[in-house]
């Protein structure tokens, strides 16, 4: 018998938005550990009020981002191959993820900067490939879905031991998966590009820089935001509506409900004050998390010099069909598979941080 339509709507599913404010200057500030540990980012988002042009400093961080690899039909064993292993996952900085995978139907891979892989598999792949793991936190009443977590810096993983020959075995010989894979490196030597380009050569890739578009907003309502309200009890909006404002801000939906609008009955929060312009700037790729570090310092920058507004704003959304959102944790998709974190800079050093995810996800650090 089928669930009536109405009951199914009514069931929301929840989320998780995690609140945090500090200062950049306060030494036990974690702002730091929670963009590295945010592994794998697909688009960045900078609001900037009272700015027409991205400042050349910025501009440049920007362009100077790390290249990024899609390489298709890659063995995922050639990943535990021994040069592989000790020219780049062991020295940190490296990054992997299946690509077109989707985290809810197929099987999902990825390798973490700090040497761990993850193999998100459905039943099947998982028994017959016969290394142990895991059943997933979001299977339902039977378990259609396991994790294999593979710590490639262990001792006990190291090219020669027995339990590295039996896991090498598994995907080369059992199961020999392939999948396209994202591949990124943070600031390579000259024995790592060798590497890297060595395993390249052997397959069909394409090279790409993240994509960059820039767009100015003219006469915006924006929120008013005091750094020692982040709750929004008395002089600010709080973070639900900030966060909501800033995704009509990205998908350039109009703040103002205009009486002759059909398309969107939307307001900006209050309380609010309108602004001359905005900056808007966007980046989409495969992007580390160092060069999100690096571009949120040239950020920190930018209240150096006199400006109009006391705020700038950087979002960066993870990819929906991860298998981990933060560090480990694992991700699942069920309706959305966000996750994402959003740092509010103001001119004085403080900062908001906002972290957010979907059902399927454990809590942000």
């Amino acid at each position: 018998m089928m669930r009536p339509w109405g009951s199914s709507l009514e069931k929301c599913p929840r989320s998780l938005l995690v609140c945090e404010k500090s200062n950049f200057l306060n030494e036990k500030s974690q702002h730091d550990i929670h963009v590295s540990k945010h592994n794998f980012n697909y688009k960045i988002s900078v609001l900037m009020p009272e700015c027409g042009i991205l400042p050349a400093n910025i501009s440049s961080v920007i362009n100077s981002f790390s290249p990024y690899y899609l390489v298709r039909d890659l063995p995922v064993y050639e990943l535990l191959e021994e040069t592989f292993l000790e020219s780049l996952v062991k020295k940190g900085n490296f990054y992997a993820l299946s690509y077109s995978t989707k985290i809810d139907e197929d099987n999902s891979i990825a390798l973490l900067s700090s040497g761990q892989l993850i193999l998100s598999l459905d039943k099947d792949t998982y028994e017959q490939l016969g290394v142990e793991g895991r059943p997933s936190l979001y299977n339902h009443r039977k378990a259609m879905r396991f994790v294999v977590t593979l710590d490639l810096t262990d001792k006990r993983l190291t090219p020669g031991t027995k339990r590295y020959q039996r896991v090498l075995s598994s995907l080369k010989d059992r199961l020999p998966l392939r999948y396209d894979f994202f591949f990124s490196k943070y600031s390579t030597g000259a024995d790592e590009d060798k590497t890297l380009h060595k395993l390249l050569s052997q397959y069909s890739y394409e090279e790409h820089k993240p994509a960059v578009s820039h767009h100015t907003l003219k006469e915006i309502p924006c929120p008013t935001l005091y750094p020692s309200d982040i709750q929004g009890k008395t002089l600010s909006c709080d973070p639900h509506h900030f966060l909501e404002w800033l995704g009509a801000v990205n998908l350039d939906i109009s703040c103002e409900n205009a009486a002759d609008s059909f398309l969107s009955t939307y307001v900006c929060p209050e309380p609010q004050s309108s602004v001359s312009q905005a900056l808007l700037c966007t980046v989409t790729g495969f992007i580390s998390p160092e060069n999100v570090f690096v571009l949120l310092q040239e950020l920190r920058q930018y209240f150096n010099e006199p400006r109009f507004t006391p705020w700038v704003s950087l979002t960066v959304h993870g990819f929906m069909d991860s298998p981990v959102s933060w560090g480990a944790t694992e991700h699942g998709f069920l309706k959305g598979g966000e996750n994402f974190y959003n740092l509010v800079c103001f001119k004085n050093q403080d900062y908001w941080l906002h972290m957010a995810t979907g059902a399927q996800d454990g809590c942000p650090p």
